[in-house]
């Protein structure tokens, strides 16, 4: 691999922040060349010292990178390839971040550009967007799946995958058409039902906006991932609309099977719903790889009087330990503890649970995972 690679950015949200400060951590001499609209984008980018240049998409050094990723929407990253394609050199590799690689890999084909992609897609996010929000812990032991074409060359993709794996996240090579189905049941539908039971609950509440007001417990862990970006899930609906359609007519199924055997009473049928559920939730790994990311919280009784919010706040500031949020827990219904900290990643979880610990705190729950 090179020493001093070059990377070349278009758009840089969310996601593609993360990955370009990851990158500059990971190559501190690397170069990285910035197309966005966004003016206050490229000025945080340039103060922050993640991006060197910025460049329009028909500025020659595009050729120039040894890695070009297409970090806009899914949607306008298809007009925004087809624009910067005659500026590709012959050593480029593009990839992308989007979570549906059926359109982008269309395009890449008509362009002529089998040679030239591999499709990314790091399975990583958070309810915020936009790259004042990017960070690059969001991105420590996600998977980053690799979808290359047929004909790009086996020692670009291995590369690529070594790079990634670099900034700390877990690689997994996949054909693009299997992606778009497993992205569809595991991401996908899941922010479509979100969705939809959020919108249930707001049609379904009185005037008092008494459900809003307890809505916390089970209802908002399931809930979370209704905060993301409209325009982002409404392009995923759309281009992966075929995979999606059929999951959601599977679920629906599903619910429909549960409805009647809840109507029938059948006692037995509706605990082995539930346990199938129990035992395969419980089968999966306890690691933040997932598009839906682990919450790490933990909850914990504190006294009701001035300053004890404060005091916990300082114990684990002084500690050095990053808190993200921090409230009270109002519904406690399914978990215990009146205060609830989440914190960015498990090891500040861990420090603040033996921190507090020691302080003579009851620490209720763990990271949510």
């Amino acid at each position: 691999m090179k020493a001093n690679l070059t990377f070349g950015f278009i758009g840089l949200g969310l996601i593609g922040g993360s990955i370009a400060k990851a990158l500059r951590k990971a190559y501190p001499k690397c170069r990285i060349l910035l197309f966005t609209r966004s003016e206050s984008t490229y000025a945080m980018a340039l103060g922050d010292g993640v991006a060197d240049e910025k460049l329009d998409l028909h500025d020659d050094r595009w050729a120039k990178c040894d890695y070009v990723f297409l970090c806009a929407p899914v949607e306008t990253n298809n007009a925004l390839l087809s624009d910067v394609a005659p500026q590709i050199g012959p050593d480029t590799i593009v990839t992308d971040v989007g979570s549906v690689k059926g359109p982008i890999l269309d395009e890449v084909i008509s362009l002529g550009l089998e040679e030239h992609f591999i499709g990314g897609h790091p399975m990583a996010g958070s309810e915020r967007y936009g790259y004042a929000n990017s960070n690059p812990v969001i991105l420590e032991n996600a998977y980053y799946i690799l979808a290359p074409t047929d004909k790009v060359s086996r020692a670009r993709v291995d590369e690529l995958r070594d790079i990634v794996e670099s900034i700390g996240t877990i690689p997994l090579i996949l054909d693009a058409g299997l992606h778009d189905y497993v992205t569809g049941a595991i991401s996908h539908l899941p922010h479509v039902i979100s969705a939809a039971l959020v919108n249930l609950v707001h049609d379904e509440d009185n005037a008092d906006g008494i459900m809003k007001l307890v809505a916390a417990g089970g209802f908002k862990d399931i809930t979370r991932i209704s905060s993301s970006s409209p325009d982002i899930w409404q392009q995923i609906c759309l281009t992966n609309k075929t995979n999606i359609l059929t999951l959601l007519d599977h679920y629906v199924s599903s619910l429909e099977t549960i409805r009647d055997e809840i109507s029938r009473t059948e006692e037995k049928r509706i605990h082995e719903f539930f346990e199938k559920a129990r035992a395969y939730r419980e089968s999966f790994t306890n690691s933040n790889a997932g598009p839906i990311k682990t919450e790490y919280v933990i909850t914990v009784d504190i006294a009701d009087k001035p300053g004890a919010i404060a005091t916990i706040a300082s114990i684990l500031s002084g500690e050095s330990i990053n808190i993200k949020n921090i409230g009270i827990n109002h519904n406690r219904e399914f978990q215990q503890g009146a205060l609830r900290i989440e914190f960015y990643r498990k090891e500040d979880t861990e420090a603040a649970i033996r921190v507090m610990t020691k302080h003579g705190y009851v620490i209720h729950s763990k990271d949510n995972t």
